[in-house]
């Protein structure tokens, strides 16, 4: 047998196959050629040291921003691949109907790494984004056409996931629940989900839940009052637990995973404004649910195969043999980490998630700052000078 790669010795966990066990993975062309405890390396043109690694599907990443140069919040999708074990990204709607072209174009079709992408209810996308301009897309109903979202999705068809609409009264202004409704109207037609972000009300949960499908995607709605997901004594609200019955799909919950409600998937949200912190990448955010007690399987389950059923990718966060050759090779770091959220909260752990490189298509890519002491060190003091923030907000001296 022929193999062009060979990752040797690392401890092989694929929650969609259910291994977990030490196991050798032979690529050859692009595809996964063999999987087992003891694969000789002599045939193998380039050996990988997966020693004390952790060997597992590509990570799906199903809430990002890549649209880079196109946006002002899109980041590059090449530069954050191997350093967070993504080898796909999924676009949440940087781009609409209007400029969705250029995106494929210009990023997709020249990115190393695989991008798929959602396309906003608005024309125009998510164009009025920065750290001082804020201006919802979703503001000016003309914008919200769902003739032209179904015409974009079946044209580009290969790359589109879902529809994606902001509602809010910052991401919609005064229209309400109206971008929703669209929304629901163009993936309806287009057969096709929805993922439907919330900031504050108006609309809140209580009016866009009800609206939402089997195999909607509800994200990082679950932030705290006027639209937490939870009573103020931290139990789950019904509403929150019928939609997950009725098969909606939530992105991760502090709050609910106390309650017994574990994350369907793990994204990152991640765009320029976030990349340099809080949010960072998806393995922050998967050590961050480590921390909060959720299983390794689990966690690694809810970056591969639970995005890639959710866009009805299945050939995508799984290892099998003939199957597609994306691997993260992810390491278990120890050390004092501090994680800080969306809100400002802060949480110390003993480790965190790291990547060694990544396998994409049969080719290994290396992350070349996973010993960087500079990017840890980047990483430690935008976590404790949010920290130092929060705790100057919680004795009154800091800025609401």
């Amino acid at each position: 047998m022929n193999i062009d790669l060979l990752l040797k010795g690392g401890r092989l966990i694929d929650p969609a196959s259910g291994i977990d066990a030490q196991r050798d993975v032979a690529i050859a062309d692009g595809r996964i050629a063999a999987m087992d405890a003891d694969i000789p390396a002599e045939p193998a043109a380039r050996v990988i040291d997966a020693s004390g690694c952790i060997v597992a599907p590509g990570l799906v990443d199903l809430h990002s921003h890549v649209y880079w140069g196109g946006t002002s919040l899109g980041v590059d999708a090449d530069r954050l691949a191997s350093k967070s074990g993504t080898t796909t990204f999924i676009d949440a709607g940087s781009a609409g109907a209007g400029n969705f072209l250029g995106f494929r174009r210009h990023v997709m079709e020249r990115s190393k790494v695989r991008i798929l992408a959602y396309v906003n209810i608005s024309f125009a996308g998510i164009f009025g984004f920065s750290q001082t301009v804020s201006v919802g897309e979703c503001g000016d109903l003309r914008l919200c056409e769902p003739r032209e979202v179904v015409a974009a999705a079946r044209e580009h068809a290969e790359v589109v996931v879902g529809v994606k609409v902001r509602s809010g009264k910052h991401a919609g202004g005064t229209s309400g629940i109206a971008p929703v409704d669209l929304a629901l109207e163009a993936a309806d037609q287009a057969g096709l989900p929805l993922m439907a972000h919330i900031d504050e009300p108006p609309p809140g949960r209580s009016e866009v839940l009800p609206r939402l499908r089997k195999g909607d995607i509800l994200t990082h709605c679950f932030r705290p009052f006027p639209n937490a997901p939870v009573f103020a004594s931290g139990a789950v609200r019904p509403d929150m637990r019928l939609a997950r019955e009725r098969g909606v799909i939530f992105d991760v919950a502090r709050a609910m995973l106390k309650d017994g409600l574990a994350p369907d998937v793990i994204s990152s949200d991640v765009h320029l404004y976030c990349v340099d912190g809080p949010a960072f990448d998806i393995l922050v955010c998967m050590s961050k649910l480590l921390a909060l007690g959720m299983p390794l399987v689990e966690v690694l389950r809810a970056a591969t195969q639970r995005p890639a059923e959710a866009i009805a990718r299945p050939e995508l966060g799984i290892l099998k043999i003939g199957g597609i050759a994306d691997v993260a090779l992810l390491r278990m770091r120890p050390g004092r980490f501090t994680f800080v959220d969306a809100v400002g909260a802060s949480m110390v752990a003993e480790q965190r998630l790291i990547s060694e490189g990544i396998v994409i298509g049969g080719t290994w890519w290396p992350n070349k700052a996973v010993n960087d002491v500079s990017e840890t060190e980047r990483f430690q003091a935008h976590a404790s000078h949010t920290h130092v923030e929060v705790a100057a907000r919680h004795f009154g001296h800091g800025h609401d």
